[in-house]
């Protein structure tokens, strides 16, 4: 599975792009368009080309994670919309959702309405993240 220029875009859409490191909401070292790990901190720079290496190693590890945890038929728009919130919530969030329960038993409706219960960040509902669950929510249902 390989996520589209959609799915790429979604993802920068929200992410946003930082050339120095921050710590996002949930206090996790950021940069770039999102990349977290060990070679992110404080005071850390890079430049744009370095932020786009960052994103497509990642995203190559992400859709991997989404073939391996996905057992049945999704679309190219399923895909990007699944990479772009596994992205953001990570891996064991991801694994252990009812969002991918839902969806590996088939109940396609019911999966997508899971979207919607994920916009919050230490117990605070995120304007941000509500939005960026819209946007998932609307293309995996397309």
């Amino acid at each position: 599975m390989n996520i589209s220029k959609n799915g790429i875009n979604l993802i920068k859409e929200f992410e946003g792009l930082k050339l120095e490191a921050y710590k996002c909401p949930a206090g996790i070292w950021t940069i770039g368009f999102g990349h977290t790990g060990k070679d992110v901190f404080k005071g850390l720079k890079i430049t744009l080309q370095e932020a786009h290496n960052f994103l497509y190693d990642d995203l190559k590890i992400h859709c991997q994670y989404i073939e391996k945890l996905i057992k049945v038929p999704i679309n190219q728009n399923q895909i990007d919309s699944l990479v772009s919130f596994e992205y953001n919530i990570g891996y064991s969030a991801f694994k252990n959702s009812t969002l991918l329960k839902l969806l590996n038993e088939k109940n396609y409706t019911k999966a997508a309405n899971e979207f919607d219960k994920w916009v919050f960040c230490n117990g605070k509902k995120l304007n941000g993240l509500a939005k960026r669950r819209k946007k998932e929510k609307e293309l995996f249902l397309k």
